[in-house]
């Protein structure tokens, strides 16, 4: 499959969904207070016990490390745009030969612009920094988080996620399935 058709079919929908599903969350849930991460409404249960929608800002990375620091959203806006770079780089050397990896990266471009869009458009969407100068309201900029879900067997609260995070995941474990997979090929044509 080419690249195009990868960003086309795979990328572009994901990526469509996970703006979309983020809107929604803001819509439905006020905004955390300020110094705050998380909404004080109330979770919508989904699914009791087990699954929950909820309005989480994160400027830092899984599991909100990184959260209120001044440094978090200058690093972490810079490091999508390296993840980009490497990933063409990459792709133009042939690293991404096997389409298992081919989907993997199309995955891990979703997860990217979809966290990176947050990051560069929610700041300036926060009306208390409406009238703030341009890099502080992008220094406000945020994933928006929405995904709350409970591991019933160890009563865990996972973090809160997104789609464009689920992409990101999915597409990690995709890429270490197909380097198992590639490196047992190699072995067999070296045998």
């Amino acid at each position: 499959m080419t690249f195009p058709k990868l960003l086309i079919f795979i990328t572009l929908p994901l990526y469509v969904l996970d703006q979309i599903t983020k809107f929604w969350a803001i819509g439905k849930f006020s905004a955390p207070p300020a110094g705050e991460f998380s909404t004080l409404d109330p979770p919508m249960m989904i699914v009791e016990g087990l699954l929950n929608f909820t309005r989480v800002h994160n400027q830092g990375v899984a599991f909100g490390f990184g959260n209120g620091t001044a440094w978090a959203p200058v690093v972490f806006l810079m490091m999508p745009l390296i993840a980009l770079i490497l990933i063409r780089i990459f792709w133009t050397k042939g690293v991404f030969a096997n389409l298992l990896s081919k989907i993997a990266i199309a995955l891990l471009l979703c997860g990217i612009f979809g966290n990176l869009t947050d990051r560069l458009v929610q700041g300036f969407l926060l009306e208390s920094y409406q009238s703030a100068p341009f890099w502080q309201r992008l220094a406000k900029g945020y994933v928006v988080d929405f995904i709350d879900v409970t591991i019933p067997i160890i009563h865990y609260r996972w973090p809160c996620f997104n789609v464009a995070d689920s992409c990101v995941c999915i597409a990690a474990f995709l890429l270490f399935i197909g380097g198992i997979r590639d490196e047992q090929l190699a072995k067999k044509k070296k045998a």
